[in-house]
């Protein structure tokens, strides 16, 4: 794709009053980065790619001296299009680069590697990726609380009242994403007050996540328009579901349009390889408030705690479908280039291994007690950021999959977080502790 002619395409950006280019590439957090640089300045961003200074960038550990101390979005031809919701802009999706090499620390390279092992197997992966997130507002106070304040429903999923009342911003986020090419299947109220989901088509892994990263760059401008504050946390609020970022997966001949027909041993990887994968798809402190089973304010929480496979079970991590499987681990915080180049790398080692996954559950997990699934021999995910770095550490082949630099960093980054999160002091311990002994 990168024999797109740049003066061409000038051309017809500028006929489409685009004057602005947005190079974007996407941090260790998942969180878009970038600058905007003049149309005129394509072909310099497709050849050599807007250049950052690499140590100001979340997880490089680039040094601040010498020539790898630049960082370098290098320009996606294949991603170049103009936003809707942004008149005289263009959004460029920027791969690594640093001594004009790739950058093996970028996540959006990391995915790359691992796509191309996995077609070295003569297999792609297609996914299609569930957002779901809030709307939110600020109180007087400061906390962050629904945006919606008739949004009261006990069981609130699928509310037809509540849609109309943010359709300023939720019916714009699918017209300006379908006019981007996504194919925008559905979107509708969650389980829980102010959340929503937004579901586009299915892609091969790459293009997927670079849909999401779209789909949070328009979510968050449509939302700051309203005065409203667009949130993908996991778990904003204690007594009601969190937010997943639920991917439908299904492995094709690298090719043609035949299905893999053997997926087993790619999800026995994945089953084999949860703990690790945890510390990539639940990657926050507060992951770990959604990742636990009981009861929420509409009567459950619909995140996996425990490593199982079953036909349309919801209580599973891996949901079983016709020709597919549904991935429910990753929440709505994780940076998906990250986590799905971990789901390849699991996989693959289940196919290399010829793995055979458990026996498939078909019972509501949610509704056993948790004696009676370590009975079944049924393994717990990890219930905490810290516990999920170890895990992730001591696991060669997802290590391996993100690299020594990226690897190092993302560790340290979020043993940093579950320190600092451990050390702080909340209002709940002053009420609970401040007077009491």
């Amino acid at each position: 794709m990168q024999a797109l002619d740049a003066n061409a395409a000038i051309e017809t950006l500028r006929r489409q009053g685009v004057h602005t280019l947005l190079v974007q590439f996407t941090d260790v957090h998942g969180v878009a980065k970038g600058k905007w640089l003049p149309l005129e300045r394509l072909p310099d961003a497709l050849a050599q790619g807007a250049g950052f200074a690499g140590p100001s960038i979340a997880g490089t550990g680039l040094p601040r001296t010498g020539p790898r101390s630049e960082f370098y979005a290098r320009g996606d031809a294949a991603t170049l299009r103009p936003l809707p919701w942004a008149p005289g802009f263009a959004r460029l999706i920027g791969d690594g680069f640093v001594d004009g090499q790739p950058f093996d620390a970028c996540p959006r390279q990391t995915l790359r590697r691992a796509v191309a092992a996995l077609a070295q197997r003569g297999w792609r992966l297609r996914v299609g990726i569930e957002p779901e997130f809030f709307l939110l507002r600020r109180a007087a106070d400061g906390r962050l609380i629904p945006a919606d304040d008739h949004d009261r429903l006990p069981k609130p999923s699928y509310d037809l009242k509540a849609l109309p009342r943010q359709h300023a911003v939720l019916l714009p986020l699918a017209q300006h994403l379908a006019a981007c090419g996504l194919a925008i299947e559905q979107t509708d109220h969650e389980d829980a007050h102010g959340q929503y989901e937004l579901n586009f088509g299915a892609a091969d892994a790459l293009t997927s996540c670079d849909h999401l990263m779209l789909f949070k760059q328009a979510a968050h401008t449509l939302a700051e328009r309203e005065g409203l504050v667009f949130s993908m946390m996991p778990k904003p609020f204690a007594d009601q579901p969190g937010s997943g970022l639920h991917m439908h997966v299904s492995l094709w001949q690298a090719g043609g349009d035949a299905l893999c027909p053997t997926v087993e041993p790619f999800m026995a990887g994945v089953l084999a390889h949860s703990a690790g994968l945890t510390a990539l798809a639940a990657p926050t402190v507060n992951s770990y408030k959604r990742l636990t089973v009981g009861e929420s304010l509409s009567g459950t929480t619909w995140a996996p705690a425990y490593v199982a496979h079953g036909p349309n079970n919801r209580t599973a991590l891996l949901r079983t479908l016709p020709g597919r499987f549904e991935w429910r681990l990753p929440d709505a915080a994780c940076n998906p280039y990250l986590a799905l180049a971990g789901l390849i790398a699991a996989g693959l080692d289940g196919l290399d291994r010829a793995l055979q996954p458990p026996a498939p559950v078909t019972d509501d997990l949610f509704a056993l007690p948790l004696a009676a699934i370590r009975a079944r021999g049924i393994p717990l995910l990890p219930q905490t950021l810290s516990e999920a770095c170890d895990a992730l550490q001591t696991d060669a082949v997802l290590t391996a999959a993100l690299g020594e630099t990226l690897t190092r960093e993302f560790l340290a980054l979020k043993r940093d977080e579950a320190l600092a999160y451990a050390r702080h002091v909340s209002h709940w311990e002053h009420q609970r502790y401040g007077a009491v002994y």
